[in-house]
């Protein structure tokens, strides 16, 4: 079977780095955390980054930044998305309102953004999904006229889960003014084992979020004197040194996988035929984390395809289905248009040039 996904690792280098932590007796709070921290920012172009233990609890926080002390609220958030992205909404004491997908790129709807923006909005929560960036010069100018509009300006988080190495204009996603987040989850091209990172986009902020990303604890602080106050309390979401020491080692060869999904991709995109592709704008540079094409009958698909030993998935259920949040279903034409259609091929680093053939073959010939 040719999997949807694998795990990407650099097994000796890693081996080698996790038994220096594990003889080190500094398991957690010592310095590989700060040098992948270090190593990342340098990656991205952008030094106010910090790891955690898992991407959701980057999105946690990001939203705790730009929302506490505010009455509760709405958060605009996309359904088409795993549910990791819209559950820290609810943690958060806030109501996810949704917002349509552009049925062409999968990503939200700007245009659907502007019109639900209010003064009940908080944040706005995007999705970079499947690793295909958003068009953020227009998110930009929406939230340009809702402060033009209602004198606020709601803050825009980045669900780069899928995304990293992807690009908008020449700009890795982490540069764009707006806070991100990074997962570093087993599955992903880039991999702790299990791991995240937020991205932010001034000091003052990064500084905050330093402190609560630990309970509000000053890093900083006299501890064993007691010696310290908490001026905002935080939680522990802290990534620990044994998933920083894998992560060092992944980083190194990252760009070559990154260069292999991409150039898998670009096949399929040449040679595929009788399913619709998503959109390929000329100003980003997707990460292709999976490969999503719309067809017909997707259960016959499905079936050829697993028959032929190769493996698709849905990945996650829309988020508005599920009745925790059964109170903010509204109209999506777009996401409904376009939902049952939708699926996932592999087209990661581990496709030989033979499994991207047989891919293409097996569709091509039908359903």
């Amino acid at each position: 079977m040719i999997p949807l996904f694998n795990v990407a690792m650099s097994e000796r280098d890693a081996l080698e780095r996790v038994a220096g932590v594990l003889s080190s007796r500094r398991l957690e709070h010592g310095p590989v955390v700060a040098e992948f921290e270090r190593a990342l920012g340098a990656a991205i172009g952008n030094p106010r980054v910090l790891a955690l233990n898992s991407g959701s609890s980057g999105l946690h926080l990001a939203l705790d930044l730009v929302t506490r002390g505010l009455d509760g609220g709405e958060v605009l958030c996309t359904p088409l998305t795993f549910e990791g992205t819209n559950w820290p909404v609810l943690a958060n004491g806030l109501r996810p309102r949704w917002v349509d997908i552009d049925p062409t790129t999968l990503n939200m709807d700007p245009a659907d953004l502007a019109r639900k923006i209010s003064p009940a909005t908080r944040a706005i929560l995007l999705v970079h999904w499947t690793g295909y960036p958003v068009d953020l010069d227009r998110i930009r100018a929406v939230v340009d006229e809702a402060e033009a509009r209602y004198g606020f300006r709601p803050a825009v988080i980045e669900d780069c889960a899928q995304a990293w190495g992807a690009t908008y204009r020449g700009v890795p996603l982490g540069n764009h003014g707006n806070l991100c987040v990074f997962s570093f989850g087993a599955l992903k091209t880039l991999t702790c084992g299990s791991g995240g990172l937020l991205v932010l986009p001034d000091d003052d902020l990064h500084e905050r979020a330093r402190s609560r990303r630990f309970y509000g604890i000053s890093r900083n602080s006299d501890r064993a004197r007691g010696d310290y106050d908490v001026t905002e309390w935080g939680y522990r979401f802290y990534l620990n040194d044994i998933g920083a020491a894998i992560g060092l080692a992944n980083l190194s060869s990252v760009g070559e996988l990154l260069a292999r999904h991409r150039d898998n991709a670009a096949h399929y995109d040449k040679e595929l035929t009788g399913v619709e592709l998503t959109e390929r704008a000329d100003d980003r540079e997707p990460s292709f984390w999976v490969y999503p094409v719309k067809v017909d009958d997707r259960d016959s698909f499905i079936r050829k395809l697993a028959g032929a030993g190769i493996a698709t998935s849905l990945i996650s259920r829309r988020n508005d289905a599920h009745s925790c949040v059964a109170a903010s279903r509204t109209s999506l034409p777009g996401l409904d248009s376009v939902y049952d259609r939708v699926v996932y091929l592999p087209v990661g680093w581990w496709l030989s040039e033979q499994d991207r053939a047989h891919v293409v073959d097996t569709i091509s010939a039908g359903w």
